[in-house]
């Protein structure tokens, strides 16, 4: 058998078994280019301390997200905070006897999210840019059909065009204290730019996460993944090292997407990550920094061993979801 012949059958299998069954219905890709024109944003979080002659990258203070009842629209049982609108996010939460959903309009696109029904409070991030939202919350009454419980459209003009990729989120979830982000902060203590830091991030978790088959088999619609629970046992599906691998970089100050979509040959769905950053000229295996623009990395395909031909140029990847 030629050895073109056994990639491409190792590259299928690989593929097959990184599915993430959490797609969900009604979600639509976003519609903004992946070159960011505006790089002001991002330059604006580079900080450095002189040691000797060299200048180590310092990350700027922690961006949280955070669930305001006081300021929050409610009706005494549904709440929509849009008080950090601005900042990239908007928070909900409910209480009720049924099954709910969150979604987000903005014109002809729709997200749609799980709710929980107990009163716990979730963050969204606010992919589309400035303009129009309207925010649900929805409430299951037969099968898979949902009525509105509650809405508040809200005008959203973002401070920072990179603000919902900064920040935690309910596919993304991390605090502070995580040990997600303490880890982060150790890998790349040593690291001098954006770059650096990317390429310590990437290259710790394809060294230390292996793909889990087991929850690859059994994983339900729904399925949100815990960085830390991935830190600590060391393994996880896409989902799990996208997230990963977006709550370390987001913590120290790096713009990162969470991005769902298909991956050719057979277009499966697949879970990987893109981040920004405005320095250029720097290469490596399974991701490539061009200049000024959202850039592509996949940990999972990269802890398999990838060859830089499949993944670099990214032209076997088709976004989906931006979160």
């Amino acid at each position: 058998m030629g050895r073109k012949k056994i990639l491409a059958i190792c590259l299928t299998v690989i593929i097959t078994v990184c599915i993430c069954r959490t797609a969900s219905a009604g979600f639509f890709p976003d519609t903004g280019s992946d070159n960011a024109s505006d790089s002001s944003a991002s330059n604006s979080s580079l900080s450095a301390v002189k040691t000797g002659s060299e200048m180590l990258y310092t990350p700027p203070e922690f961006k949280d997200a955070v669930f305001r009842a006081e300021l929050a629209y409610s009706n005494g049982t549904s709440w929509i905070d849009t008080s950090s609108v601005s900042d990239g996010y908007v928070a909900a939460a409910a209480v009720c006897p049924d099954r709910l959903k969150f979604q987000i309009k903005f014109g002809d696109m729709t997200y749609n999210f799980d709710l929980p029904s107990d009163g716990t409070p979730v963050i969204f991030p606010l992919v589309f840019g400035n303009g129009d939202y309207t925010f649900r919350i929805m409430r299951n009454i037969v099968d898979k059909k949902y009525a509105e419980e509650y809405s508040v459209v809200q005008n959203v003009a973002l401070a920072d065009p990179f603000g919902p990729y900064l920040r935690p989120n309910v596919y993304v979830p991390y605090t502070s204290g995580s040990n997600c982000i303490n880890k982060a902060r150790e890998v790349t203590a040593s690291a001098h730019n954006q770059v650096e830091v990317v390429e310590a991030v990437y290259y710790f978790i394809i060294s230390n996460v292996t793909y889990d088959y087991e929850l690859a088999a059994t994983v339900q619609s729904g399925y949100v993944p815990n960085p830390d629970v991935t830190l600590a046992t060391g393994k996880g599906i896409c989902f799990d090292y996208s997230a990963l691998a977006a709550a370390m970089l987001r913590s120290l100050g790096i713009p990162t997407k969470e991005v769902h979509g298909y991956v050719s040959p057979n277009g499966l769905f697949h879970a990987w990550n893109m981040f920004y950053t405005p320095e250029t000229g720097w290469v490596t295996v399974h991701f490539t920094a061009g200049p000024d623009g959202w850039l592509r990395m996949d940990t999972t395909f990269g802890a398999a061993g990838q060859t830089d031909s499949f993944i670099g140029d990214g032209t076997n990847y088709t976004d989906a979801y931006y979160y």
